[in-house]
């Protein structure tokens, strides 16, 4: 790819800071919208490191539109990542949620239609619009049943893109993230993704908390092979992308019994869970069919959970 503009939306954010890193350390051009309420403005500059001579960083709230026109202003590829992206906290605010996911996303799709310069809309989506209807394998022509407002606003943001597609002619791509773990995800807060919160747990000799009995599974997959899903999106030129959602994820699934017996391996030490009841409007089981990624954007993930968590672990000691 010949050095493009970026913009990343939430890219100080888990996701967005590993795909505006990578970009900009690739040499292209990045502006990153952000409101800082994941990670401190401060902590991301530092962390961008001599990154940030390429990175413009943007302070404001995707709800504005005016601040949306500034950010895509010259982009070519907008990878749009800003969201409230908690279950929990959708069904606790659903205003908020659906306020910044969808009309964020509306204000973002139309300004990049505008401009006339966007090559590609790049739409984070979720695995938990499929919910928890059979068969456990997921495929994109599946039917889909969003259980709370957030897989509700990340359906909502598909259709949207589908139909700025179709209608407008602005060629967006919305891919299905699984469950995403990888280096800097955050473990604070009644909301964190479970990943990082075992590890902190295991690292301070805490036990793990299981909400359920721990048979329910999930498609664990690492954000270094999310990233390159983003940048394969940007750059493919296979028929029928366009206007397309596609799942991103590692196409194997692990219980969190299972995951803890990860754990035990890596670290050679037993890890008892600290079970309790589950939580409302939870996926029971969560596998991707990565097929369709792997023919039409040449997606493949490389990095197995054992590996990542070794990794992660690593890090922490």
């Amino acid at each position: 790819m010949s050095v493009s503009t970026f913009l990343i939306t939430g890219g100080a954010g888990f996701i967005g800071s590993h795909l505006s890193l990578r970009l900009a350390g690739d040499g292209h051009y990045v502006k990153i919208l952000d409101n800082f309420s994941s990670r401190p403005r401060e902590e991301f500059e530092q962390l961008a490191g001599s990154h940030l001579s390429r990175i413009e960083v943007i302070d404001g709230d995707i709800r504005d539109r005016s601040v949306c026109r500034n950010a895509v202003a010259g982009a070519e590829f907008v990878l749009h990542h800003a969201a409230m992206a908690s279950v929990p906290a959708s069904i606790a605010h659903p205003d908020y949620c659906l306020g910044v996911n969808v009309l964020g996303t509306v204000n973002l799709l139309e300004e990049a239609y505008l401009t006339g310069q966007c090559k590609r809309f790049v739409l984070a989506s979720s695995s938990s619009v499929y919910g928890d209807l059979m068969p456990v394998t997921k495929v994109e022509t599946a039917p889909l049943d969003p259980l709370s407002p957030y897989a509700t606003s990340k359906l909502t943001g598909e259709m949207l893109c589908r139909n700025y597609t179709n209608i407008r002619g602005l060629p967006t791509v919305a891919l299905r993230y699984f469950n995403v773990f990888g280096p800097r995800q955050d473990p604070n807060g009644p909301y964190a993704a479970v990943i990082p919160k075992f590890i902190q747990a295991i690292a301070e000799g805490d036990r793990p908390v299981k909400y359920g009995d721990g048979e329910q599974s999930r498609d664990f997959v690492s954000v270094q092979d999310v990233v390159q899903a983003n940048v394969l999106a940007c750059v493919t030129q296979e028929k029928d992308v366009v206007g397309r959602a596609f799942n991103i994820g590692s196409g194997r699934r692990t219980t969190l019994n299972g995951l803890i017996g990860v754990f035990a391996e890596i670290t050679g030490k037993s890890v008892h869970a600290d079970y309790r009841p589950p939580r409302s409007a939870d996926i029971l089981h969560s596998l991707a069919d990565v097929s369709s990624a792997r023919e039409r954007l040449n997606f493949s993930p490389k990095l197995s959970l054992e590996d990542g968590l070794r990794q992660l672990m690593i890090a922490v000691d």
